[in-house]
C-alpha cells in the first residue's frame, strides 16, 4: 500500500495526467463499474507493447481487425468480412462503415494501412517479426484494406486479431512516445484519467462498433497489490475483478469468490542459446532435456492448475502434435551419461540463468535444482534489462513464457523461426521447419488437411535445440458475485456482454 500511496501523493504534487472533467473514482450513482486489480501496462501503444499478456488490458481502449470465438476461430470485429484471391497470396478486409477513433479521426482503410506499415517499420516495434508475410498494404476506397502477401498465407485473419492488430489513430501515432502513454483507439472504452503507477479510469465509448453489447459504464484499473492481499481486496469490495496467482486459488475459493480458469495457449520454457558454449554441443542440450522433470513445475509453479507440456501448446490444442509427445522423458541418469559423452565432468559446466524478475523465481530454482542433480551448476541472476527488446538474445540460458497467439503458425515462428522473439538462438532454426511452416500457412483453415499440416510444422519446430518446454497453465482470474460470467475465449477477455451489478 505504501507504493500506491506514494504514487498518489506524487500525482497530487505534479498534477494529474489524462482528460479532465469526468475521471474521478467511483462514477455516478447507478453506473456499472468494473474495478480491476491488475499490473498496469508499461506501454499503451500496441506496436510497442507487442503480443504479450498486456494486450488484454489494451483491448479496453483498442479494437482489432478480427477477434476469435470460443473455438479459436477468426470472427469479425472492425472488419466485417474478408476474402482471399484465388492464389491465396492476397487478402482483402472489408471494414464496417462509419468507424472512428476516440479523437474523432475516421477509422478507415487508410488508418489500417498506416497502422500495419508502422508496425512493420517503427524502430521499437515489437510486432515487425510477426508481419513478415505482409508484402504491401493498399486501399480500395475508404473501407477495403488490400494486403499483398510474400507467400500464400491463410493465417492472416487469425494473425490480425487482438495481439497484433489493435488499430491506433494515425493522428495520435504521429507522436509515438505520447501515444505510448496516452492510448487513442476505437475500443469499447476511452481513457479519461491516467496516473502512472496509481490508476487508469475509462468510460464507455458510445462510438464503439459493438457499443450496444457493452454493459459497463466505467472500468477502473488499480495496480495489483501483493498477491496475498488480492482475496481480501475482493472480499471488502475494493476490487471486483483481479488476475490471480495459482498459489491463491484455494484461498479465493475458500472465501467464496468466483475463480475463473480461462482457457489459454500459454506455455513456458527453458530458453537455450545454441550459438554459445556449452550448448554448441547437442549432447549438452539433450542432457538438459532429460534432466527436466515437468511435473515439478506443475506442482510447485502452478499448484496443480497447469499441465506438463513439451510443446508450445497445451495438450488437446489443434497444433499439439501427439507424435512428438514425451520425446525426451525425465531421465536424469541418461542426462548424466550424455554430459560424460560430451566430455564434461560433474560441476565442470557453470552457467548463469538470467531471468526477468520475481515471476520466474520458483521456476528458476527448479531449473537450478534439476540441473544440479545431473552435474550442471547454475547461478540465478535477475537483470532488469531483460525486458528490453532482444536483450535476451545475448544470453546463454534464460526462462520465458508465452501467452500464445490466435494464429498457431505465428506461435511456431515466434518460438522456432530465425527471427522469432522467443528464439534465444537467432538466426538458428531447425532443418525442415521453414518448409513445414510454409505448408501450414498455405493450407486454408477449413481444409481437412489443416490440422495434419499444422501438427507437422509443430513436429519440425520441436527439432529445435533452443527451447525445452516445461508446463502450460490456464489464465486465472477471480471475481466477486457482482460480475457476470466471463465468456471462455482462449487467452482473451471479451468485454461484450460482461455485466457488473451497480
Amino acid at each position: 500500500m505504501k507504493r500506491r500511496t506514494l504514487a498518489v501523493l506524487a500525482a497530487l504534487t505534479l498534477g494529474l495526467s489524462g482528460c479532465a472533467g469526468d475521471g474521478g473514482s467511483g462514477g455516478a450513482a447507478g453506473e456499472s463499474t468494473l474495478r480491476w486489480a491488475v499490473t498496469l501496462p508499461a506501454h499503451w501503444d500496441p506496436v510497442v507493447s507487442g503480443s504479450g499478456a498486456q494486450f488484454r488490458i489494451l483491448s479496453l481502449a483498442y479494437a482489432s481487425l478480427t477477434e476469435i470465438d470460443e473455438n479459436g476461430k477468426a470472427v469479425p470485429s472492425l472488419a466485417k468480412s474478408w476474402d482471399y484471391n484465388a492464389t491465396g497470396d492476397q487478402v482483402t478486409f472489408h471494414l464496417r462503415p462509419g468507424l472512428k477513433f476516440s479523437d474523432g479521426e475516421p477509422l478507415n482503410a487508410a488508418a489500417v494501412k498506416a497502422y500495419l506499415e508502422r508496425a512493420k517499420t517503427q524502430k521499437n516495434s515489437a510486432l515487425f517479426g510477426d508481419l513478415t508475410s505482409i508484402k504491401s498494404v493498399t486501399t480500395a476506397g475508404d473501407l477495403d484494406v488490400v494486403i499483398a502477401l510474400t507467400q500464400v498465407d491463410y493465417q492472416i485473419p487469425l494473425l490480425l486479431g487482438e495481439r497484433v492488430a489493435q488499430i491506433t489513430s494515425p493522428k495520435a501515432a504521429l507522436d509515438p512516445a505520447k501515444l505510448d502513454q496516452s492510448p487513442v483507439g476505437a475500443g469499447p472504452f476511452v481513457v479519461t484519467e491516467y496516473v502512472p503507477g496509481s490508476h487508469v479510469y475509462l468510460k464507455k465509448n458510445p462510438d464503439y462498433w459493438d457499443a450496444a453489447n457493452i454493459h459497463l459504464d466505467r472500468v477502473e484499473l488499480q495496480p495489483a497489490p501483493d498477491a496475498a492481499t488480492i482475496v481480501s481486496g475482493l472480499k471488502t469490495g475494493v476490487y471486483d475483478f483481479a488476475n490471480l496467482g495459482a498459489a491463491q486459488v484455494k484461498a479465493a475459493e475458500g472465501a467464496g469468490l468466483d475463480v475463473v480458469f480461462q482457457p489459454g495457449y500459454n506455455a513456458s520454457n527453458i530458453s537455450i542459446n545454441v550459438n554459445k558454449e556449452p550448448f554448441t554441443n547437442p549432447k549438452v542440450v539433450d542432457a538438459v532435456r532429460y534432466a527436466t522433470n515437468r511435473q515439478e513445475y506443475v506442482d510447485k509453479v502452478t499448484f496443480g492448475t497447469g499441465k506438463a507440456t513439451d510443446q508450445p501448446f497445451p495438450p488437446g490444442y489443434v497444433a499439439y502434435d501427439d507424435q512428438s509427445a514425451n520425446a525426451y522423458p525425465y531421465d536424469p541418469s541418461r542426462a548424466k551419461a550424455l554430459l560424460a559423452e560430451a566430455g564434461f565432468a560433474p560441476g565442470q559446466i557453470k552457467l548463469d540463468l538470467v531471468i526477468a524478475g520475481a515471476i520466474y523465481a520458483t521456476a528458476s530454482e527448479i531449473v537450478q535444482s534439476q540441473l544440479k542433480a545431473v552435474g550442471i551448476d547454475v547461478t540465478i541472476k535477475v537483470d532488469p534489462n531483460w525486458e528490453k527488446p532482444f536483450f535476451a538474445k545475448d544470453l546463454t540460458l534464460s526462462l520465458y513464457g508465452t501467452t500464445g497467439r490466435e494464429s498457431p503458425v505465428q506461435t511456431l515462428t515466434a518460438h522456432f523461426g530465425p527471427n522469432g522473439p522467443l528464439n534465444l538462438s537467432t538466426p538458428y532454426q531447425p532443418a525442415g521447419f521453414e518448409a513445414a511452416v510454409a505448408a501450414a500457412r498455405s493450407t486454408p483453415l477449413d481444409s481437412p488437411d489443416y490440422a495434419k499440416n499444422l501438427q507437422a510444422a509443430t513436429r519440425a519446430g520441436l527439432e529445435s535445440r533452443a527451447l525445452v518446454f516445461t508446463y502450460s497453465q490456464p489464465n486465472i482470474f477471480v471475481k466477486t458475485g457482482k460480475v457476470s460470467d466471463i465468456t471462455p475465449i482462449p487467452g482473451q477477455i471479451h468485454w461484450a456482454g460482461l455485466k457488473v451489478e451497480p
